[in-house]
């Protein structure tokens, strides 16, 4: 693959590095921290300095003491903190002053108002103080199906800070898809809301929200969140109704319960296309460390700074979103869509407007922004300091216009990790040079290598993503997997004691990573291993189209192919000469053998409901699998798509017989 910018983009800005708090911890640490790369290998060599100083370096407030850093190291089942009891949030409001803004409320009509620390705390004492009444206690899980406001997070600290045990999907699940994920846990009490906005659109899910509670019968009670201004009917709920503002509004003490490191926090679960989808549970002390590192260290939040990243409830990001208050600095939510109609560069305003420090996004949305002529320097952008990145890899086009629109001065932190550490693997710091197309480096504490077929590290070579020592953010355990099969299964049955994340990447020379795809839907053409995203890169980044999927198909008979499908931008026609210009484009930007056997334009590419493309089930679907074999529709975000692959497949079937 052509590397469009072999030098680095960008290079850390000396004076940027010295204020940095990871330069600050580096120094705590008593290690040269203008050196990221020996700064790393401390973090992975000595598991146990490196834990142990983010532990100090952040003033971690455990009711009882640590009695070693890490013991039993192995993967699966590292123990970390053995002694250690704490609380996720008692750490989270710590550091929240009365009268600072803690929250930021947004939505896409530009709307904001302001959540105050003791506001918050108020709230949360409150709702925690209700959820006891109502019988929730240590271990119990308590269910959101809200959309991405200040009562999420209010809801999910005061859960967190009874010792129960949360989990959230956003609203444009339906009922169903939600019960197929929320039914496992056996919740004592539901969150809802009356409805969420969406490009100009109030959508309603009233009731939703009662079909979904008639399909948890652990429910001792739901409580009705009024966001949009619906008046709740008086239906026969299945379980006891409590209004949030009855709930949110008590003159309450605030008492979190310590609980030990390892004790659940929450449930994020995979996306639950191809079967009922995995919860994958983490712990209160891994998730605080690894979000105070990944945070505090890598994207330098603190107090002072604000933070606005695109994400909907049921996407790790949400986790993360919350985490910022980890940090003392201020988090912003927002309800809708990232680019609605009526104001499309909206979250650029919201940023100006208000002084965001780090701003998030998608490979997706940043492409889209250019290809669309939207210009958000028409704002005030200054204070951005970060643009952060993540959901699949960012094409090297997009740096150059990211610094022409966005500022000279940003940092465009690129990252790739999972719901499955519900943190990054690899990304960026203010100590880092940043290549465009690449990720600047492993992160911290992630001792990541890309193996070859024989499980052998390799570099400047594609290979497979593992990480080699434990994380304390790894899973404790997948819910319902009582002797953990399904968990080493999904992880450890390719290399044992190595974790095997499922991604093509590949660690350069000088130290930086470059993610090709999945590798469960890798091309493989004639014995060569080749990305998806090479190839997605070099296609969107033409002005015909939209948006691009290559799939390789092993045939029956010994043969392979591999189609690529196109959507169209709306003056756009797939004629032979665009067909002409995209081979040249995938021939010249990633290799000839990268060049598709068909392109066939499509009214639409199918993603989960985080954004990912259906790869491997679209793949399945041209081979001749059944649609309920291979995909759930409900976990789809455009479920009709799926029934046009799986007719474009029954089609060359019949062709071929």
């Amino acid at each position: 693959m052509t590397r469009p910018y072999p030098d680095p983009f960008t290079t850390p800005d000396p004076q940027a590095v010295a204020d940095s708090r990871i330069m600050d911890f580096a120094r705590h640490a008593g290690v040269d921290g203008t050196d990221y790369a020996g700064l790393h290998r401390w973090s992975v060599t000595d598991l146990e300095g490196f834990w142990g100083a983010v532990w100090d370096y952040f003033d971690v407030d455990a009711d009882t003491p640590y009695e070693q850093v890490l013991v039993e190291e192995r993967m699966p089942g590292a123990r970390w903190f053995p002694g250690a009891t704490l609380n996720y949030t008692h750490h989270a409001l710590r550091n929240l002053t009365d009268d600072a803004v803690a929250v930021i409320a947004l939505d896409e009509t530009g709307a904001g108002h302001e959540v105050t620390g003791g506001r918050l705390r108020a709230q949360v004492a409150s709702v925690a103080a209700a959820l006891r009444d109502l019988g929730v206690g240590t271990g119990d899980r308590v269910v959101g199906y809200l959309p991405n406001t200040p009562h999420a997070i209010v809801a999910f600290l005061a859960a967190a800070s009874l010792g129960a045990v949360w989990s959230v999907c956003g609203q444009d699940y339906a009922p169903e898809a939600a019960a197929d994920r929320f039914a496992q846990l056996e919740p004592t009490v539901l969150i809802a809301a009356d409805g969420y906005l969406f490009n100009g659109t109030t959508h309603d899910r009233r009731d939703a929200t009662l079909e979904l509670a008639g399909a948890l019968p652990t429910l001792k009670a739901t409580l009705l969140v009024d966001h949009v201004g619906l008046p709740w009917p008086s239906p026969p709920y299945p379980s006891h109704v409590v209004p949030w503002e009855e709930a949110a509004t008590r003159t309450e003490q605030l008492a979190c319960t310590p609980v030990p490191f390892d004790h659940p926090l929450w449930v994020v679960f995979s996306s639950g296309t191809t079967g009922l989808p995995k919860g994958i549970v983490h712990g209160h002390g891994g998730v605080l460390l690894e979000h105070l590192k990944t945070l505090g260290l890598h994207s330098d939040l603190g107090p002072g700074d604000r933070l606005l990243w695109y994400t909907t409830t049921h996407w790790m990001m949400w986790n993360l979103v919350v985490s910022t208050l980890l940090t003392g600095a201020t988090t912003c939510t927002y309800d809708g869509s990232p680019a609605p109609l009526a104001k499309p560069d909206v979250l650029w305003e919201l940023a100006a407007n208000h002084r965001v420090t780090v701003f998030g996004t998608s490979p997706q949305y940043l492409l889209g922004m250019a290809k669309y002529g939207i210009d958000p320097s028409a704002h005030e952008l200054s204070s951005i300091r970060v643009v952060g990145c993540t959901g699949s890899a960012l094409p090297a086009s997009a740096y150059p216009w990211v610094r022409r629109h966005v500022g000279e001065h940003v940092l465009l932190a690129s990252t790739s990790g999972g719901t499955d550490v519900v943190s990054g693997f690899a990304g960026s710091a203010p100590n880092t040079p940043v290549w465009a197309g690449e990720l600047s480096a492993p992160h911290l504490g992630v001792a990541l290598a890309a193996y070859d077929a024989e499980g052998r590290p390799v570099v400047d070579q594609v290979g497979e993503l593992v990480v080699t020592r434990p994380m304390p953010s790894m899973p404790l355990y997948f819910w319902n997997d009582p002797d953990g099969t399904r968990y080493r299964d999904a992880y450890f049955s390719s290399h044992p004691g190595v974790w095997r994340h499922g991604d093509w990447i590949t660690v350069t020379g000088h130290g930086s990573v470059i993610v090709h795809g999945r590798s469960d839907s890798t091309l493989n053409r004639n014995g060569v291993r080749l990305g998806s995203a090479d190839i997605h890169d070099v296609v969107e980044r033409l002005p015909e189209i939209t948006e691009a999927l290559v799939i390789g198909a092993e045939e029956p008979e010994g043969g392979y192919w591999m189609p690529l499908f196109v959507v169209l931008a709306a003056d756009a026609t797939l004629d032979d000469p665009l067909r002409e210009k995209i081979e040249e484009a995938i021939r010249t930007g990633a290799s000839p053998r990268h060049v598709p056997d068909e392109i066939l334009e499509v009214p639409g590419i199918p993603h989960t409901r985080t954004g990912k493309k259906l790869e491997v089930p679209v793949k399945r679907l041209l081979q001749g699998a059944a649609v309920e074999q291979v995909v759930n529709p409900a976990a789809v975000d455009a479920p009709e798509l799926i029934g046009h692959f799986a007719r474009l497949g029954a089609a060359r079937r019949g062709r071929a017989m």
